[in-house]
Order: structure tokens, then sequence, then C-alpha cells
């Protein structure tokens, strides 16, 4: 199909686009990589009046940390009772999938996030689609959402008036629908660094190497000086109309030895929680024993890891 019409401007500064997107406000839609809204205006599924292309604009397209104190979030705070001082990833809404890739920081610090950047399309796709495009598109079948959300990560978006940071969990509100408000921008992904004896991982069922989840989970543990799991964040995408956090998986986990068993538990728990619809991918009935699995094996790669550090 042929696009219908639109306009297009490429702000030079954060303070244009907010203005733009103050002034259109409801027509304009912001473009990024362009890798999820392009196919969608081609297809009409969405017909926006205006692109704001931010692909000029300074300060958000890198991967830095900051102190512990820096964040005021609800998540920061939380992670910082457990790990005081602790350093905090910010991630900018402009940095690709690659770059997140092929950030030592990342791997060394944050091996969740770096299981799931490997994982997404290909090359082209990662090398163009942005961290903050998938975010604020939230397809209900993306990576990063179920990530996020089992890291406790927050979101920052500015408008002219103010600048709110929303919780990961807050985020996703349904197929396409975020937390976002018609004239905010997404800048930020930030993400509070685990403490120690933490391990994380991401685990999929996709058709084919690189596409959306069929079914994802996302496991954050922590491993108190007994060995049992103390913290347990775990997000799961595909199986719903939006990504969520297990949160009756998560209590499960917490105070609990690690074994195979409290694994394949936790992923009943999590399926429990889905919603999945039939269609090519399978039945509802494997969506939700797969949900178990790929959940379980999440689980125990993020334990392993856990052990490790």
């Amino acid at each position: 199909m042929i696009p219908g019409q639109f306009e297009y401007a490429r702000p030079a500064s954060v303070g244009e686009a907010l203005r733009l997107l103050r002034e259109r406000e409801g027509e304009a839609k912001v473009l990024s990589g362009g890798y999820s809204l392009l196919p969608l205006i081609k297809l009409r599924l969405a017909q926006p009046a205006l692109l704001v292309d931010i692909g000029d604009l300074d300060g958000m397209d890198e991967i830095v940390e900051v102190g512990g104190d820096a964040g005021t979030d609800w998540a920061a705070r939380q992670r910082a009772a457990a790990d005081p001082g602790g350093p905090e990833l910010r991630i900018g809404a402009r940095v690709t999938h690659a770059k997140v890739e092929r950030s030592a920081l990342i791997s060394s610090h944050y091996p969740l996030i770096a299981d799931a950047a490997r994982g997404i399309g290909d090359r082209q796709v990662r090398n163009w689609g942005t961290v903050g495009g998938s975010v604020a598109h939230a397809d209900p079948s993306a990576d990063w959402p179920a990530v996020f959300i089992a890291l406790d990560a927050s979101f920052v978006c500015r408008s002219l008036d103010r600048e709110r940071v929303v919780p990961a969990r807050d985020w996703f509100l349904g197929v396409f629908q975020t937390a976002i408000a018609l004239d905010e921008l997404l800048t930020e992904v930030r993400v509070p660094r685990p403490g120690t004896r933490s391990g994380g991982a991401y685990q999929k069922l996709e058709r084919r190497a690189g596409d959306f989840a069929t079914i994802g989970a996302a496991a954050q543990v922590r491993l108190g000086a007994d060995g049992q799991i103390v913290h347990a964040g775990i997000g799961v995408t595909g199986v719903s109309d939006a990504a969520f956090a297990a949160t009756d998986a998560e209590a499960l986990l917490v105070g609990s030895e690690p074994s195979e068993d409290l694994y394949r538990r936790a992923g009943a728990a999590a399926a429990a929680r889905s919603a999945p619809s039939a269609d090519g991918h399978g039945p509802v009935e494997y969506k939700r024993a797969m949900t178990v699995e790929i959940t379980a094996r999440a689980l125990r790669l993020a334990v392993d890891r856990a052990t490790r550090t």
C-alpha cells in the first residue's frame, strides 16, 4: 500500500521537538529509527498528520552510568535500599539496539540487557532501530518491555512544562498503548545496576532467529548469603495485550532455595497470569505450556549467573 500524506519536520533541538508535539498534539508522531512506525504508516494502520524526526537531537544517543544518588524514581530507591550507592545505567532513547549489543559496560554488568539486544531482528534492524522507539511503540511481542520490567527500570518523559519518570511496570497499558502523554517525548531509560550476587537472563521462543517473541521471559534475581533468592523480577512478553510483571511468580521465588521444581512452579505462575491468543504461532494451550518452559529457562540461567558473580 501507499502511505497517506503527512508533513515532515526534523527539529534541531529537544525544545523545538517538544514545541511541535504541543502545537500538533494528537496529530504528530515521533520518528526515531523507523522500524516500527514506518511499516504501520505504509499499511495505513497509522496515519499521522506530522512526522517529527528526532534524528538530529543531541544528548539522547549515549549509554552512561551515574552515581546511585542521581536516580530519584521509585525503582532507583528500591534498588538503592538493597545496594546503597549503587550506580544507575542510563540509555538515551535514540540509542540503537546495535549500540547496546556492542556496549562493554552492558555486557559486563547487565547481562539481561545484553541477551535481549543480541536477539532483536537482523543486523540492519539493530543498526537502525532504537531502544526508545521500541519502548514507545510497545508492541506486545517486543523484547525490551519484558527486560525493563524485570530490571525495575524507569522511563523519562519530557514535555514543555515538566519531566516525568515512569516505572516500567506502569508504562505498558495495552496493545501499542503506553503511559506517555501526546505532548511528551521519551528521552531516557534508567536501570539501577543489580547488586552483588545478582544475575539476569532473557529467553524467548521465536519462529525464526530475530523474530518478535512468540513468548519471551526476562528474569533478574539476587541471592542472599545463604543461597536463597532475596529479590526476583520477571517480565513476560508475547502472551498478553502488553508485557507484564509476573508478580505471583516473583513472590513465589523470594525466600526460596533455587531448584528446578521452583523454576517450573514460577513458570506456571507466570503462565497463569498470561492471556495468549491462538494464531499461526500456536494454540493457547501450547503458548501457556511454553510460557512455563521459557520462564524456567530464564530463571535457571539467571540463578547460574548470580552464583558466579
